[in-house]
């Protein structure tokens, strides 16, 4: 009786033994599983905030549907504004993982205050400041007219905050017409509330870029402003130092300079370096 009590023991020790090792073996698979962990990471859901300047919006809708299709686990969440005021905010401690500004300016206060490095910046595109007057309106064909036009109101950004405001005022004032003009000026938020100011008729003429009057059929480009009456139009784009998801804001920012974006700016009117 002892000795099949004994046996009965030795198996079921062996049994046990046995057992055991499968679990460990399970668990050290599922440990190598979980050692692949960029592949699980990659798949992770993440949400990136861009601050760009109003008169990216077209076309960075475009590229948006397109990064996203192909990112399925990146929502890309865009505020959209005056470069000015964008800057202001992500100095004040805004969440944003990327700036695109309209200013080389706005973009090198954020590079002096260190919160983007220089090496994850670069100047990207570049504009036209042109004159738009609304669809079928003939009555004046270039900036030296606004002086003497018959309208009482012109809009432009207001310069302070809105680079392409800046930038209308420069003009004015290297063609010795903005004390003519200035009295006329209706200042807006960003350029593309210059551009509804047009299009409804609220004011007889505004100064907005290229690829903002493109956008409308209901204004007419009349003048293009002389490169050399402005400071250059040049949209700088990087990553916030302190971006909560820096890899997946610099892989964003990675495809921003790649050929098939480009492609999308170069289609919206942008000129690309």
């Amino acid at each position: 009786m002892q000795k099949w009590f004994k046996l009965v023991s030795i198996l079921l020790l062996s049994l046990m033994m046995v057992v055991a090792c499968s679990n460990n073996k399970g668990t050290d698979q599922g440990s190598g599983k979980e050692e692949t962990k960029p592949a699980a990471e990659s798949q992770e859901k993440v949400e990136l905030t861009i601050s760009a300047a109003a008169s990216l919006k077209d076309a960075m809708d475009v590229i948006q549907h397109t990064y996203q299709e192909d990112h399925p686990n990146v929502t890309l969440d865009f505020n959209f504004g005056a470069s000015g005021s964008l800057q202001q905010q992500i100095s004040q401690g805004a969440p944003v993982d990327l700036f695109f500004s309209a200013a080389e300016d706005k973009f090198d206060l954020l590079v002096e205050e260190g919160l983007i490095a220089k090496e994850d910046g670069v100047d990207l595109l570049g504009n036209s400041l042109v004159l738009v007057v609304p669809k079928g309106d003939q009555s004046i064909k270039g900036f030296e007219e606004l002086a003497t036009a018959g309208f009482d109101k012109i809009s432009i950004g207001t310069p302070e905050t809105v680079p392409a405001g800046k930038y209308a005022k420069e003009s004015f004032e290297k063609m010795g017409i903005w004390k003519d003009v200035e009295p006329k000026v209706v200042y807006a938020k960003d350029v593309r509330q210059v551009l509804s100011y047009v299009e409804t008729g609220n004011v007889g003429a505004g100064i907005v870029y290229k690829t903002d009057a493109l956008t409308s059929d209901q204004v007419e480009i009349v003048a293009t402003a002389k490169p050399d009456t402005h400071t250059p139009i040049i949209y700088p784009v990087g990553i916030i130092k302190d971006s909560k998801h820096y890899e997946a804001a610099k892989e964003f920012y990675d495809y921003l300079l790649s050929d098939a974006a480009l492609k999308v700016f170069e289609e919206y009117g942008f000129t690309t370096k």
